[in-house]
């Protein structure tokens, strides 16, 4: 599992105070920008298509890129590339799972989302309900989405304040968190004056400039050893103290009781659990067409494998020229290992193409950070607005996307709260449980909301509540929240789950129990449910109505 930025993300970074000075005159650059973009297009008032799904006006080029935007986070790109640099092998492979999930949406949910839905994914799983049953499952949705994605907010919002106070110059807490707040407020604003048009144009911005610079690093680290590969790994094996293990499996869950079903287990959940997170499934909504909507995935599925082929190229990097010992002086989950690679390719002295370069990646950094947390606001807001508030009186289209804005703010101002509480410790534990509550409770709902004709309300309440209520149990039990000297409690031990994912009892409970839940309901309502899925199956599964 990718790790998280944590507290001292950037320590360990002395950078020439050229090298600050450009690299804050570019993220205000880009503060600035996006902001203004966000404003020009920014919805009308009264057309909720335009704030829910952008009119369904991007092409499938651009969706595909704001797809990916929203799928690369601050947790692979940061993360992903640090566990890689540590651990070899097993970064690499989960790594790759990730990049798997995006694929595993394309062939297998993101036509049935798109044509079942239409704006939030409480559409989607409340499609064959009615009444006060889809009142209910609508709630439920809300409660998942808000659930799984508020842990990673957390993390990106603390490691965006942190960055910013490195680059400013700032070192006392109080600083910091005076970063994560103004931050916070351009997260909000995003998604709150943007909508899904506006921040679809921040995250094309984001990975452009993310695959750019991480293609720049690549070739320059690949051009240091010649262009061989096999000479990068070779020294990324000596770099990193692990010797011959580092090219194989093993390390990552080397302290743990059972390494290998660790391993096994982290992968599925990322496979399951990544591409069916709610700021990523929004994306299909926006798609005009069912044709257009698997266009838009071929390109996201392209960019995030360009991206996984560089993150695994800069990882080694990071292993070869910076030293596994350094990286985790500077941050023990080897969150800084981008940013120290890229300063280590042009040596100790400053130069003009080692600012650029230096300043380049920190940008794309800043913008990821900035990006990934406006685009999950903006998934909550429109869940609360549209599948709570929207459904429980009847609200005009001004006053649905007023308080889609106002659940911005109220989502926005909770999670800045929360990050600053929260920021002095190892927030790997939240990146985990977002992952394994996609997988335990929202992958399984999805799938059997589409494609099982007899699933039933309690079902899919079971499944929703049952499987997010078993992840968070499950994780409180696991080392990487206390046991361990690098738990978010060191000095605490109620350590009592033995594997270090709970997604090896929470994903299967999540299923079990949207299975239990619908063969317990009364036949007469199975049956009903069945007839409803019936009456929209040809639309859900092959698009037949209205030509999608």
């Amino acid at each position: 599992m990718s790790a998280a930025p944590a507290p001292g993300l950037a320590s360990g970074l002395a950078l020439g105070s050229s090298t600050e000075a450009t690299s804050l005159i570019a993220f205000t650059a880009v503060a600035s920008v996006t902001l203004l973009l966000c404003v020009l297009s920014g919805p009308d008032r009264d057309d909720l298509d335009e704030f829910y799904t952008g009119s369904r006006s991007l092409s499938p080029l651009r969706n595909g890129l704001a797809i990916a935007g929203d799928y690369v986070s601050a947790a692979s790109v940061l993360g992903g590339i640090g566990v890689i640099t540590l651990t070899g092998y097993d970064g690499v492979v989960l790594l790759l799972a990730s990049a798997l999930s995006l694929v595993l949406l394309m062939f297998l949910l993101a036509e049935p989302l798109r044509n079942a839905g239409r704006f939030t994914m409480g559409d989607t799983l409340a499609r064959r309900l009615t009444g006060p049953s889809a009142r209910t499952a609508r709630i439920a949705t809300a409660v998942a989405t808000l659930a799984a994605l508020l842990p990673l907010m957390l993390v990106q919002l603390a490691g965006a304040g942190d960055l910013l106070a490195f680059i400013l110059g700032f070192s006392s807490e109080g600083a910091k968190t005076g970063s994560m707040v103004m931050l916070g407020a351009l997260m909000i604003s995003y998604a709150a004056i943007g909508g899904m048009k506006g921040t679809a144009q921040i995250q094309i911005i984001k990975i452009v400039i993310l695959l750019g610079s991480a293609a720049v690093v690549s070739a320059l680290l690949l051009q240091r050893f010649d262009g061989d590969f096999g000479a990068l790994a070779a020294q990324a094996a000596r770099g990193s103290g692990l010797g011959e293990a580092y090219l194989g499996t093993g390390p990552l869950f080397a302290g743990s009781a059972a390494p290998q079903i660790d391993m096994v287990v982290s992968q599925l959940t990322v496979v399951l659990g990544a591409g069916c997170l709610p700021h990523v499934t929004m994306r299909m909504y926006t798609a005009r067409s069912a044709p257009e909507v698997r266009r838009s995935m071929s390109w996201a599925v392209s960019a995030t494998t360009v991206f996984a082929l560089c993150a695994l190229v800069i990882g080694f990097g990071g292993a070869a020229l910076v030293g596994r010992q350094t990286v985790m002086s500077a941050d023990p989950q080897g969150n800084t290992s981008l940013l120290l690679t890229a300063r280590a390719l042009f040596g100790a002295e400053t130069s003009m193409a080692g600012t650029l370069v230096f300043t380049a990646v920190a940008t794309a950094v800043f913008l990821t950070l900035l990006a990934s947390v406006g685009g999950m606001i903006l998934a909550c807001a429109n869940s609360l607005a549209h599948d709570v508030f929207a459904h429980r009186r009847r609200m005009g289209p001004r006053a649905e996307m007023t308080t889609a804005r106002l659940a911005a703010l109220g989502v926005g101002v909770i999670t800045i709260a929360l990050a600053s509480t929260v920021q002095h410790r190892n927030l790997q534990p939240l990146v985990t449980l977002s992952f394994c509550l996609g997988a335990s409770a929202l992958a399984p709902a999805l799938v059997y909301s589409l494609f099982w004709r007899r699933f039933t309300r309690t079902g899919l309440l079971c499944t929703l509540l049952g499987g997010s209520a078993g992840a968070i149990i499950l994780m409180t039990g696991t080392n990487l929240v206390s046991g361990g000297p690098n738990s978010a409690f060191p000095a605490h031990d109620f350590n009592w789950f033995p594997f270090t994912t709970p997604g090896i009892a929470s994903i299967p409970l999540g299923f079990a129990l949207g299975w239990l839940g619908t063969v317990l309901t009364p036949r007469a309502e199975q049956r009903e449910q069945r007839r409803n899925y019936e009456a929209v199956e040809g639309e859900i599964l092959a698009g037949a109505v209205r030509g999608r």
